[in-house]
């Protein structure tokens, strides 16, 4: 059994090319209050941009690994509102009639080419194409990266959150903090701890410590970390997004082969295998993975 001592939490998303889509008049496809979109206007803003010429594609489906897989994960879950696992983490769902039914848009989108996919890719190579305008969008994007490309952009990078056809949308989140080694070293154990304590329990360093991991503290007691400081107002964005996030299905075991076999997954679909075929199978391979994890 692992424990985590946990520190901060944020909420991945996806963002626009601000100036992009204004030029390619697909600003009405999104509602600047809220952050959202429908899968409708997704599809119609996609197309505008693909006409428009202003990039070489407005997305990319990334399939070369598992990193960022949480973006084509929400994605893919959130056009139709498909769940990823059932309620009490047992199973892995995407096989239902909803995720093919999404999977199945976007291999229309890509065959019309109004959106692209690349087999060779992860997150960290869509979002190079993102900070260099080849792309419109990403579905990889967090405070954290906005903060990372802030000087390789020339754009406004607009947060947005996935579209859905329920106008509901339903955000992965990671919550992160520090685990310790059983070293067998009683002393090297409580030396650890206590470094922990300090960075997670101390009054002024924990505050510091959430700020270097460009996120959000998991106490309330914390408060806004950012409040009177130069990022409030680039932060303040992000922290709405908190309040779309979905269920924290990573806790479901099985969760490093299912990875693997999503990517797979990604790549069979979009090279022209069925996806009710793909993805049942790659449901079999996570499912057996869960069933060995908790034998």
């Amino acid at each position: 059994m692992y424990y985590e001592y946990p520190l901060c939490i944020n909420a991945h998303c996806m963002a626009i090319n601000y100036e992009m889509f204004a030029k390619a008049g697909a600003l009405v496809d999104i509602n600047m209050e809220t952050h959202t979109w429908t899968t409708e206007q997704f599809v119609d803003a996609c197309q505008k941009l693909a006409a428009s010429g202003l990039c070489d594609t407005p997305g990319i489906v990334y399939c070369g690994g598992q990193g960022g897989d949480q973006g084509t994960r929400a994605l893919i879950t959130n056009m139709y509102g498909a769940q990823f696992t059932n309620a009490d983490h047992t199973a892995y769902t995407i096989n239902s009639e909803a995720g093919i039914k999404a999977m199945n848009e976007l291999v229309s989108m890509c065959e019309e080419g109004v959106f692209s996919y690349n087999a060779g890719i992860q997150a960290s190579d869509e979002l190079k194409n993102f900070a260099q305008g080849s792309t419109a969008m990403s579905l990889a994007w967090n405070s954290s990266n906005e903060k990372s490309y802030a000087d390789q952009v020339s754009f406004t990078p607009y947060t947005m959150t996935f579209p859905t056809d329920s106008g509901e949308p339903q955000l992965c989140g990671g919550i992160w903090g520090f685990g310790v080694f059983n070293s067998q070293d009683d002393a090297r154990i409580s030396a650890a701890k206590e470094l922990i304590r300090f960075f997670c329990d101390d009054p002024v360093q924990r505050v510091k410590s959430v700020q270097a991991a460009r996120s959000f503290p998991v106490r309330a007691s914390i408060g806004n970390p950012y409040q009177g400081t130069a990022d409030e107002q680039r932060m303040s964005t992000y922290q709405k997004m908190l309040s779309y996030l979905g269920d924290y299905y990573s806790i479901t075991p099985g969760w490093s082969a299912q990875r693997t076999a999503w990517w797979t997954m990604l790549q069979q679909v979009f090279h022209g295998t069925d996806a009710q075929t793909a993805a049942d199978q790659y449901v079999k391979i996570a499912n057996a993975a869960i069933a060995n994890e908790v034998k």
